[in-house]
């Protein structure tokens, strides 16, 4: 628990959606690119893994582990026969497939038992599109599967190539797009890529994609209803794949949530450094929406990002009420931890694809606050929370189900509310490397 208000600075590691977009686009390249600041973590690690079967150069410095040299395969061609070993990284499943379009033979995928249950479908029906075979070793759309590129299919395409189209429903994850446009980098020819669902989670995630394909010299651009039926398309222009020499990895700005809302939940005020003044990653929502919670919000001129807030226990943070997410998901669980312990109701909606996340994120939050005293129940499209006041709540063992985020709504919770312990916090390396130290120097900055 905190001791009291907290008055605490905390330095947030790399980002890891955009550690692992420059990972891909550097290994699509030409030439070396060095990457200062990327975030050394379980999926990082696991996409540097990926990514030196498939015959590219990933050397670490040895002076700072998060600075990395990407060197691409000189022939251009990644290598065939391989096992590539996903985990439970979404990032390296839905990403990697598409270089395999450009190997030399056969490429297997498998992961984590736990990664069994996270959709692929949608990406590898993309991919079948375009080419691709795949060959399913247990049920269709998930891991393990072993996909052999076409033959037709190379990286020196000439640029006057027939145009390819592809359509897929994307309901379930951003990533499905996200990979299909990575992957259409190296085509050599215009792509339209049309999703054609009910829903599109996480837009800016895709927009970040867009923005890291325009960094590298390919050209994309989105239409939203083309069709009048809420389609989405986009069209991918051909070019040379090339990130620049070095490239800055922003700091995550989701894994800034649990600390950032600690202000909220204990009262105070946490500091995050190096807060980009604009940013496409979805997590830069986040001091809106904790600011939407009660919070002070402000960013220095110097980049510093300060959330004050008197704390759960003074009244002062309510809830959101309904409240659309669909644009940030991956930081619901922290929100989750922060309504919980509101002094009023908060629904958060357009976050169904959460069930399809590290685990069930919808379920596993509803039976986590339940457990403590909470009251939550799954919505069509995301959660309820319901205001039930501290005196209501009391400690327990709360289960992480090998989700980082589910291990770091448990600590927030534990930052009021007594005798809450944490199983399995390690699962937190998956995208911060040393949450525990993280979190116990937080609590050792209170304000006195």
């Amino acid at each position: 628990m905190a001791a009291g208000p907290l008055d605490a600075i905390v330095e947030i590691p790399g980002s890891k959606s955009l550690s692992n977009r420059y990972l891909i686009l550097a290994a699509l390249g030409s030439r070396p690119v060095t990457l200062v600041g990327l975030l050394r973590s379980r999926d990082t690690d696991l996409m540097m893994g990926a990514l030196r079967s498939l015959g590219v150069e990933c050397d670490v410095d040895p002076a700072k582990s998060t600075t990395v040299r990407v060197t691409p395969p000189a022939s251009g061609t990644f290598r065939g026969g391989q096992t590539v070993y996903c985990g439970l990284a979404g990032t390296v499943m839905r990403f990697v497939p598409g270089l395999a379009l450009y190997a030399d033979g056969p490429v297997r995928f498998d992961g984590d038992t736990q990664a069994y249950e996270r959709p692929m479908k949608p990406v590898l029906d993309g991919l079948e599109q375009l080419g691709a075979r795949i060959e399913y070793e247990g049920e269709p759309g998930f891991l393990p599967f072993t996909l052999t590129p076409p033959t037709a299919l190379t990286a020196d395409a000439p640029a006057s190539a027939p145009a390819r189209s592809i359509t897929i429903d994307s309901s379930g994850s951003s990533q499905f797009v996200s990979g299909l446009l990575l992957a259409a980098a190296r085509l050599g020819a215009p792509l339209t890529l049309t999703h054609d669902g009910a829903h599109l989670p996480s837009l800016p995630h895709i927009r970040m994609t867009m923005a890291d394909l325009g960094a590298s010299g390919i050209g994309v651009t989105m239409a939203q209803g083309e069709r009048g039926d809420g389609t989405v398309t986009w069209h991918v222009t051909p070019g040379d794949v090339q990130l620049p020499e070095r490239v800055v990895v922003e700091p995550d700005l989701s894994n800034a949530a649990p600390f950032l809302g600690a202000a909220l939940i204990a009262g105070g005020t946490v500091r995050v450094p190096n807060w980009p003044a604009s940013t496409t990653q979805p997590g830069g929502l986040l001091p809106e929406y904790l600011h939407d919670f009660g919070a002070d919000v402000r960013r220095t001129d110097d980049g510093v990002m300060t959330v004050t807030s008197d704390g759960v226990r003074s009244g002062a943070v309510h809830g959101l009420g309904s409240f659309d997410l669909s644009a940030a998901g991956e930081i619901a669980p922290s929100l989750a931890a922060i309504a919980a312990l509101a002094s009023s109701d908060t629904d958060l909606h357009g976050i169904a694809h959460l069930r399809g996340h590290e685990t069930n994120r919808l379920k596993a939050l509803v039976t986590e606050i339940t457990r403590i005293g909470g009251e939550a129940e799954e919505l069509d499209d995301g959660l309820h929370i319901g205001a039930v006041g501290l005196d209501r709540l009391h400690g327990e063992v709360m289960e992480t189900y090998a989700d980082h985020r589910m291990a770091t709504f448990a600590a927030m919770i534990g930052l009021v509310v007594s005798g809450v312990r944490v199983t399995n916090v390690a699962t937190t390396r998956k995208t911060i490397p040393d949450f525990p130290g993280l979190w116990a120097s937080l609590l050792a900055q209170s304000a006195h």
